[in-house]
């Protein structure tokens, strides 16, 4: 089932405690489009600059994304430049230049309205409502955001998630938009919105699967020895989660078996560890089915325990 993709296609600065690149591809929807397109058909919807490559729109082609809805404007390609810290979790943004993103209103080309599943990568809340709106027989949603969001566009934010079926969210920010320093609490805050899942990223930990019907699932993160830049490691986490859905039946339209919003949460833990391989996306540019599979069967190895316990202990 093809999936639609909306958010940010950048050119970005990246600098770790060990080096730095410049003018590497980024953006939300760039590593979701590139992982995604492992499973099946991406409609990508953006916008970029006349100084944007075109060896990146070519590599898209060959790999099953469609650009129909990416905008192609007069002037510069959105462009971010960070810094991260040692730890390779934490990060401050140095520069930020908008370019033609500053002035972007998605169009979804009427070719891909009839895809079932839509992500909202980490952009504008009033842009993911412009998506919404013109996806109307979009059977499974899956929303992204950050913490500058729920700081200046709280209502609109608020307004997303009214509307869709899945929210990811890291545990700071759950704890920051609901007040409450329990997550479970936290998660619960989102059920009366009206969303049937959230899953909690958890970074270096993994991910936490929640569901209004009660399900609770915790998947482990893929152990690295090296990170390379952890950048697009949670929109590769999104394109790992929505791209294996693409590929199993929903018990109905909106809701998947429990066991397959299980294994969508493990293929995107670990497709986002082959994202902090290298810069940008050159972690997952080349990946294939073979190498998740195998990753997929350590993880198994990994975390399977019996279930069996010696209860005679004294």
């Amino acid at each position: 089932m093809p999936i639609v993709v909306v958010g940010s296609v950048a050119l970005d600065t990246v600098e770790t405690p060990f080096t730095r690149m410049d003018n590497v591809l980024g953006g939300a929807a760039s590593y979701f489009a590139t992982v995604a397109s492992l499973y099946d058909q991406v409609n990508m919807v953006g916008i970029v600059g006349s100084d944007f490559p075109r060896e990146h729109l070519d590599f898209w082609r060959s790999h099953s994304v469609n650009l129909a809805g990416l905008q192609i404007q007069e002037g510069k390609t959105f462009h971010w430049h960070g810094r991260y810290h040692m730890d390779m979790n934490t990060r401050d943004t140095l520069d930020t230049q908008l370019g033609v993103f500053g002035d972007f209103h998605p169009v979804v080309p009427e070719e891909y309205a009839q895809s079932p599943l839509v992500f909202l990568a980490n952009i504008q809340p009033e842009l993911q409502l412009e998506v919404l709106h013109q996806t109307p027989n979009a059977q499974f949603t899956v929303l992204d955001t950050m913490e500058l969001w729920i700081n200046i566009a709280r209502d609109s934010l608020t307004e997303v998630m009214k509307q869709v079926d899945v929210l990811l969210m890291s545990e700071e920010e759950v704890r920051q938009y609901t007040n409450q320093s329990s997550i479970l609490t936290g998660v619960r805050h989102f059920f009366s919105l009206g969303l049937k899942y959230v899953v909690v990223k958890l970074g270096s930990y993994g991910a936490l699967l929640f569901g209004a019907d009660g399900t609770y699932f915790s998947a482990p993160a893929y152990p690295l020895e090296e990170v390379v830049d952890p950048t697009g490691a949670g929109d590769s986490f999104a394109g790992g989660f929505l791209g294996y859905l693409s590929m199993v039946q929903p018990e109905a339209p909106g809701r998947y078996a429990i066991d397959d919003l299980k294994r969508a949460i493990v293929h995107g833990n670990i497709v986002g560890s082959f994202a902090c391989a290298q810069f940008g996306i050159g972690g997952v540019a080349s990946l294939t089915m073979k190498d998740i599979e195998t990753r997929y069967q350590e993880l198994v190895n990994y975390s399977h325990f019996d279930p069996t316990w010696n209860n005679q202990a004294k």
